[in-house]
């Protein structure tokens, strides 16, 4: 049974629907990066190279970025609710099967079949809040969504990380796969069923609509923005792990868990990324993010680890913002197909990711972290400039 949607779609939500918006960004990043406390054990256990390593994180993004524009399209012609279940009940049986993964191979296999569902979960459920809500309670879920998927992704790191320890890492995917199972049950009992949902399985006029995004200023530039910041935080995030599981740190799984709880400065950095954003439009706080993130990028190369953690808070602070500010600045700017836009734009944003974990991984077997370091501060005067030259400077317009 479903819960009601309120009778006015612009009033405040109801505290479980907000959780339960919350929850689905959660379970949808529980999964996504959580291995990635994990790297130093696994390249033990299965005797793999940094480059192999980091392309076990990236197969998750590379799916992700492969079916978002597609998924989109599905659920427009399909419905949102079920196909928001259905992506999560599919996410829980690659999880369990990671569990049994004999080579690194498989392992990578399993990861990628997760990436296949999670659009499945982020594309439709954004879809879903445009369509059944308007004016501040979309606001306020898109607030709690994001806020759910930064904090999923902190959660899979630090769960992960600490199962490990307690009961190994095969066990611990089991724990995972029943934690999403328990929540595509909550999300299929507690989320209400679509009221304004309207099929459009016209295929050829979505199509029409893609080569129009493909050649659409506003999109393009979303895009490679897009690309340039989850590079960055896939390739920062994933590789620390390496550098701090190393002298002079020497870090447990545990240990290295403990230091993704930076990534909570999502939850308190997003909501007042929109104040902003009103104030000072999307360009200018890009450049500005973009430069904050670069600021931390360099701190992580200091030899106090007090240091390299500042460093990090620092550098995932801008990606977040300037994450917010480019689906904001998508919003404002493209009127038609907005499903479809947001779909390239994942896409991009996620290839983007898929690049940083292989590339990095290739900079950090050669020069380690240091050349880590200067690949990515190299992709951030990237990001820096397609913000600076290809952004339109104009501000939100007030709700």
């Amino acid at each position: 049974m479903s819960l009601p949607i309120p009778t006015s779609q612009s009033q405040s939500p109801s505290w479980v629907l907000k959780l339960t918006i919350g929850l689905i960004g959660m379970f949808a990043f529980l999964q996504v990066y959580a291995i990635q406390a994990l790297l130093p054990v696994l390249m033990v256990d299965f005797s793999a190279t940094e480059v192999q390593a980091g392309m076990v994180v990236g197969a998750t993004v590379m799916a992700i970025a492969i079916m978002s524009p597609f998924l989109g399209m599905l659920s427009d012609a399909i419905g949102r609710k079920s196909f928001i279940v259905g992506a999560l009940l599919f996410l829980a049986i690659p999880t369990a099967l990671i569990a049994q993964s004999p080579t690194i191979g498989w392992l990578g296999f399993w990861r990628f079949l997760q990436g296949l569902s999670v659009p499945g979960i982020t594309v439709v459920t954004i879809a879903y809040i445009g369509e059944e809500f308007e004016g501040r309670a979309v606001a306020e879920l898109m607030s709690f969504y994001v806020s759910g998927s930064v904090f999923g992704g902190f959660m899979g790191r630090f769960l992960l990380g600490h199962l490990h320890e307690f009961i190994g890492w095969r066990h611990g995917y089991y724990v995972m796969a029943a934690m999403t199972l328990i929540g595509a049950l909550w999300v299929g009992k507690m989320l209400p069923s679509s009221r304004c949902f309207e099929a459009n399985p016209n295929f050829r006029s979505a199509i029409q609509t893609l080569g129009e995004h493909l050649t659409n200023r506003y999109v393009v530039t979303a895009c490679l923005l897009g690309g340039c910041v989850l590079f960055s935080l896939v390739g920062c995030f994933t590789f620390i792990n390496l550098h701090l599981a190393e002298t002079p740190y020497e870090l447990s799984t545990g240990q290295l868990a403990n230091i993704f709880a930076v990534y909570l400065i999502g939850v308190i950095i997003t909501p007042l990324t929109t104040s902003l954003l009103r104030k000072f439009g999307a360009a200018r706080i890009v450049r500005v993010a973009v430069l904050i993130s670069t600021i931390g990028v360099l701190l992580t190369l200091v030899t106090p680890l007090w240091g390299v953690i500042a460093g990090l808070i620092i550098m995932s602070s801008g990606v977040f913002i300037t994450q917010s500010a480019t689906i904001s600045y998508i919003a404002v700017n493209v009127k038609k197909g907005r499903s479809l836009a947001s779909g390239l734009y994942y896409m991009a944003y996620y290839a983007g990711g898929t690049m940083g974990a292989w590339i990095c991984g290739i900079a950090y077997a050669r020069g380690e972290w240091q050349l880590t370091v200067w690949l990515l501060l190299f992709v951030q005067i990237l990001a820096l400039l397609v913000a600076s030259f290809g952004m339109v400077k104009r501000k939100m317009q007030p709700a």
